[in-house]
């Protein structure tokens, strides 16, 4: 369900009333007589504002109002995007709601990553508690937060760690055997946790951002292959210019250096921005390649398979048992913006025209798109990150999403 569907409270001039129950789909659910699964999350303070600044005077991070109300901006989204991205498809899951019970005084900062463990349960990073990407969110007096969480399906906590341990952490996996990988954009560096939070296995050098073979330049995810053998995205900077890394790192399962591929560009095998690895069932390797608004698929060698435009801008993967494949779009934009002025460059970062935010649910196996969980916020978007940076599912089918905005959201399954 999606705010452009003429009950947006908060998004628009819709007539309900200017009330916050928990997230933006409770209050759609409501509005259209949709069941509604209790809210019992811990959103931090921006979760509700797409985005966008509160109006002048109003102090906090409540929804600014956009200029245009509802549906009467004179651009729509089409049905297709210029690259082939569907945003006509059904949604069969029922408005995102707020999940995870923190402790008390506990609320969600930035996220990019919620990824489901082969026991069921649910991890979950976030910046300590912090709004922001990449920086010091994790450090200085933030230090002594814990910004990993192990929650079971109910959203009740199981365990937290990592505090003193990050700069900034971007995206968390795990692995076969329940292992936690979490890579640190802030601090340049790659960690593996047993599930006590001990670190058996740190890969870069901290606070130094390099090209070397022991180096990186703000990783963002981590990818754990059948045989054990890691692989890492490099790097999050450098966003639509010619600075930063732009390569996949393979090392051995004990953090040797194996070989590397891929540099800045938008041919096959070119990269800008990876921000997101997830392996398939038949062992191929998906990268989001998020400023090129494509997944490319390799072999483990670093053979190019394919490129996907279909699912949209990935900010998140995530690949189930059965291949399904679950892709966050949180970045799609073009050049307008909802204040009514066009602020935003037309081309340059987070370009991808026609394309709606959301997650897309298709087939890894075929690259075909069934459903699609639209963004609530409205177009056109404001210049950041809205709704799930990073996505997965439960063993039940039911979506999660970690918002940039600071909040984890389930999908429940109508």
């Amino acid at each position: 369900m999606s705010c452009k569907s003429g009950v947006r409270s908060g998004c628009g001039q819709s007539g309900l009333p200017a009330l916050v129950v928990g997230g933006i789909g409770v209050l759609i659910a409501i509005a259209v007589g949709l069941p509604v699964e209790a809210d019992t999350g811990s959103a931090g303070p921006l979760a509700q504002s797409c985005g966008v600044p509160p109006p002048a005077g109003q102090a906090g991070g409540g929804r600014g109002l956009p200029v245009f109300p509802t549906d009467e901006f004179p651009v729509k989204l089409p049905p297709v995007s210029l690259l082939g991205a569907h945003n006509d498809l059904p949604n069969p899951y029922r408005p995102g709601v707020s999940w995870g019970q923190l402790p008390e005084g506990r609320k969600w900062g930035s996220s990019a990553s919620v990824s489901t463990a082969p026991d069921g349960t649910i991890w979950v990073v976030d910046r300590c508690g912090n709004s922001g990407a990449g920086g010091t969110t994790c450090a200085g007096p933030s230090a002594n937060v814990n910004p990993v969480f192990q929650l079971d399906p109910s959203g009740k906590v199981r365990k937290t760690f990592g505090a003193g341990v990050f700069v900034s952490p971007h995206k968390l996996s795990v692995d076969r055997e329940g292992n936690v990988w979490v890579s640190d954009n802030g601090g340049h560096q790659v960690f593996k946790f047993n599930q006590d939070g001990k670190v058996l296995m740190t890969l870069g050098k901290k606070g130094v951002a390099g090209p070397g073979e022991d180096e990186f330049d703000a990783p963002t995810d981590v990818a754990i292959a059948p045989n054990g053998d890691i692989f890492v995205g490099d790097g999050h900077s450098g966003g639509g210019t010619a600075t930063g890394n732009a390569r996949i790192m393979k090392f051995d399962k004990n953090g040797k250096f194996l070989k590397t591929w891929g540099k800045k560009g938008m041919g096959p095998g070119d990269f800008d921005v990876i921000h997101t690895l997830a392996f398939d069932s038949r062992g191929r390797l998906f990268v989001g390649d998020r400023q090129n608004n494509r997944i490319q698929i390799f072999d483990q060698n670093g053979k190019f398979l394919a490129q996907w435009f279909q699912f949209g801008r990935p900010s998140g993967m995530y690949i189930d048992k059965n291949d399904v494949l679950y892709v966050a779009d949180s970045e799609s934009r073009d050049g307008r913006t909802n204040t009514g002025r066009l602020a935003l460059p037309q081309t340059g970062y987070g370009y991808n025209l026609g394309t709606e935010r959301g997650i897309r649910i298709g087939s890894a196996r075929d690259g075909s798109v069934r459903f699609f969980i639209p963004d609530p916020c409205p177009y056109p978007y404001a210049g950041g990150s809205s709704m799930a940076e990073g996505v997965t599912a439960d063993f039940e089918g039911n979506v999660y999403g970690a918002d940039f905005l600071g909040d984890v959201r389930k999908f429940a399954k109508k």
